[in-house]
């Protein structure tokens, strides 16, 4: 069978990875894909933003499954579009990636619901921010309601501060184009963990938990980033916690789905803060991570083809997900100025030998294909994922592989999965 997946990152590379190790699988196709990508996939060329141009794709190819990657075409229609021509395609509607695609949306949803989330205020102008602001403690969370890819989140340390940020916001002086909505929150502290679920539009199968790094710097420092790193364990949470977060969290949120006409069948993303008052929800995604699925992927022993099929069948109850035993760690390298500005075309070396360290697996996130030569191609290059027994053993291989690679003005932080080792330390 021929398997299409929309997008061009280390997600994609890693769906990709995963994917053609099916035994069914005949043809891995991949649009726009990238430089690694294409070393397990036949690469197209596509626009993401181009609606069109993706449905065109898709019925000239004809795959029997199309596999969503980024937000934005899901919030675009694609799946809905694809749908409507008889073709099979894993992700959720545009009305159900309003979870995403509407931060605002997501809020009031779990208001709705009684989905524990942090307080907030969706507010339509300068003014409404203006009484909503004496509602909150300082820092307080100020966001953009779309999506701005990571970008449009600022923690404030005032009232004042939040209020210029608002307007910021509003004007599009802070992102370049202007928000319709702004979303107040209360700041949380705690730690942040992935939890990623498989739905059905009515079942619920979580994955394996992860620990991302957004910061730029070490010791979590710096600006945000789409992330720089990220570990999985089966220590980041407690059995009888994943039991709670899933009858709380990611049930509630897709029976509710559903009761409002809008069933979620594909990924949900949980982003959650451990507080002192239990998880509670900053966000939901609604596709796969990135750099978390690099490192979920590589721990997964089942067939990942036969579990998407099963969401997108309906029969997700009678598919069971095995999971490898021990750890996984996925270290991010970026280019010079990331997540500022960057150069790109920059030839890269080692790819080779990192490679054929036992236990790795190296994730193209922006790179391209020239003349046989590969060459940066956008501000996280790398995921340099490696699984093994322990975390320990994990990072040591994925570090082992990233000193084999090298490219001009190569970043990558030095301390990811600190906090989990530092708790083993303790313990």
């Amino acid at each position: 069978m021929k398997v299409l997946i929309l997008g061009s990152g280390g997600r994609e590379h890693a769906l990709a990875w995963a994917v053609a190790c099916s035994k069914r699988v005949t043809e891995v196709v991949c649009a726009p894909g990238n430089g690694g990508i294409a070393q397990v996939a036949r690469c197209v060329p596509v626009d993401l933003k181009d609606l069109a141009a993706m449905v065109r794709l898709a019925e000239a190819e004809r795959p029997t499954l199309t596999i969503v990657g980024p937000e934005l075409p899901l919030s675009l229609g694609i799946v809905d579009a694809l749908q409507e021509r008889g073709l099979r395609v894993f992700g959720p509607t545009r009305a159900a990636a309003m979870l995403e695609s509407s931060k605002g949306f997501a809020k009031q949803f779990m208001q709705r619901h009684n989905i524990p989330t942090g307080n907030f205020a969706v507010c339509c102008t300068a003014a409404e921010v203006e009484r909503a602001i004496e509602f909150f403690h300082a820092p307080i969370v100020v966001k953009a309601d779309g999506l701005f890819a990571g970008k449009g989140v600022i923690i404030c340390p005032s009232r004042h501060t939040a209020i210029e940020a608002a307007q910021g916001l509003f004007t599009g002086v802070l992102l370049g184009e202007a928000a319709q909505q702004v979303v107040l929150e209360e700041f949380l502290e705690g730690d942040e963990i992935s939890f990623l679920c498989l739905s059905d539009g009515k079942h619920v199968a979580p994955l394996v938990p992860s620990q991302d790094h957004k910061r730029i710097g070490e010791g979590d420092t710096g600006l945000n980033t789409g992330g720089m790193g990220v570990y999985s364990t089966d220590q980041l949470l407690e059995p009888s916690m994943t039991e709670w977060i899933l009858h709380h969290i990611a049930e509630p949120t897709i029976r509710g789905m559903a009761e409002e006409d809008t069933p979620f069948a594909g990924v949900l993303y949980c982003g959650l803060m451990m507080t002192a008052r239990g998880p509670q929800v900053l966000e939901f995604n609604a596709r796969f991570g990135d750099p978390e699925t690099q490192a979920l992927l590589v721990r997964l022993e089942s067939d990942l083809l036969d579990v998407l099929e099963a969401c997108v069948e309906g029969r997700l109850a009678q598919t069971e997900m095995r999971w490898s035993r021990g750890a996984s760690a996925c270290v991010v390298a970026s280019s010079a100025g990331y997540p500022g500005s960057y150069k790109t075309g920059i030839p890269i070396t080692g790819l080779v030998a990192a490679g054929q360290i036992p236990g790795v697996q190296v994730f193209h996130s922006g790179t391209a294909l020239v003349d046989g030569q590969l060459l940066t191609a956008g501000g996280r290059v790398l995921g340099v994922t490696a699984a093994g027994d322990s975390l320990k053993e994990a990072l040591a291989r994925a570090y082992q592989a990233m000193a084999e690679i090298q490219f001009e003005g190569m970043y990558y932080r030095r301390d990811i999965g600190h906090r989990a080792l530092k708790s083993a330390l303790k313990s």
